[in-house]
């Protein structure tokens, strides 16, 4: 039997991915978040936003999931991290809204991106709505830590045209103390995806006394390189923007008084990434 939920007044298109929402799902049960989840005919969206040139190829509708199941020490968007944060939004109201931007994103070789969050916690809704877009000729990008890439069964895989994949860190000690979680799953399905060809962006975040060691990096440029499929490398600076959503959602902030990079590191670890044949950028 399909569930129904009703449809959050809150709009469904966000100004920003840095927009703090909390709360839109407190009402419904856990038992029948459980079932929309394992159905797919639900997912729980923090927002959609438009015109997104950073998230995959042309320009991009990005679809943000709600929940996950790590606790990146910088990451920007903690509201995130909750699933009943994010607003119930069936699979044809996604559809529907994504319906809407096909002409242009075709014009613009775009497409749609899910990201999060993690998106691989919802699996079945992010399918289901892949399956979608393909059908309607968009390009499908995946924006996922891949922590949970063996829930994907390989037809499930022929609906993603492009991984982003975050690589936070090599070492595993030190992924788990950025991360809370085991960096070997991610590791799994990077290789799993190179089996395939299946395109890989890869990012980095480089954070000053964080994830600045050079050793560490340069196992993570080569573990890339060698994948065969990772077209390029995105390094990302280290920024405050997320500051905020720490502190109203009161979670202990390690990074107070963390610095954003300068020029010459940014330039230091992509020229690193150079040397192993990568783009990086």
């Amino acid at each position: 039997m399909q569930i129904e939920l009703p449809q959050s007044t809150v709009p469904l298109e966000a100004k920003s991915p840095y927009e703090m929402r909390v709360n839109l799902s407190r009402n419904v049960s856990q038992s029948v978040i459980k079932q929309a989840i394992d159905s797919g005919d639900y997912g729980f969206l923090h927002s959609f936003t438009t015109g997104s040139a950073v998230d995959g190829p042309g320009i991009r509708v990005v679809a943000w999931t709600a929940g996950c199941m790590w606790r990146c020490q910088f990451c920007h968007n903690p509201d995130t991290w909750t699933l009943t944060n994010g607003m119930p939004v069936s699979l044809d109201r996604a559809v529907e809204e994504m319906r809407k931007y096909v002409q242009g994103l075709k014009v613009m070789k775009g497409g749609l991106t899910v990201s999060g969050g993690e998106p691989l916690m919802q699996a079945r809704f992010v399918m289901r709505l892949f399956a979608a877009a393909q059908g309607m000729g968009v390009h499908t990008a995946l924006n996922t830590n891949g922590f949970l890439g063996n829930q994907l069964s390989e037809d499930d895989l022929n609906h993603v045209d492009l991984v982003i994949m975050d690589l936070k860190a090599w070492d595993s000690e030190l992924h788990r103390r950025l991360t809370a979680k085991d960096v070997g799953p991610t590791l799994d399905f990077a290789r799993r995806l190179a089996a395939r060809k299946l395109p890989i962006w890869a990012r980095f975040v480089l954070v000053p006394g964080l994830t600045d060691d050079l050793q560490d990096i340069e196992q993570i440029a080569t573990f890339a390189a060698g994948l065969g499929n990772v077209e390029r490398f995105d390094i990302l600076p280290f920024h405050q923007m997320g500051r905020y959503k720490w502190k109203e959602l009161g979670l202990d902030y390690k990074l107070e008084k963390t610095e954003p990079p300068d020029r010459e590191s940014v330039q230091r670890v992509r020229d690193l990434f150079r040397e192993k044949g990568l783009k990086a950028y």
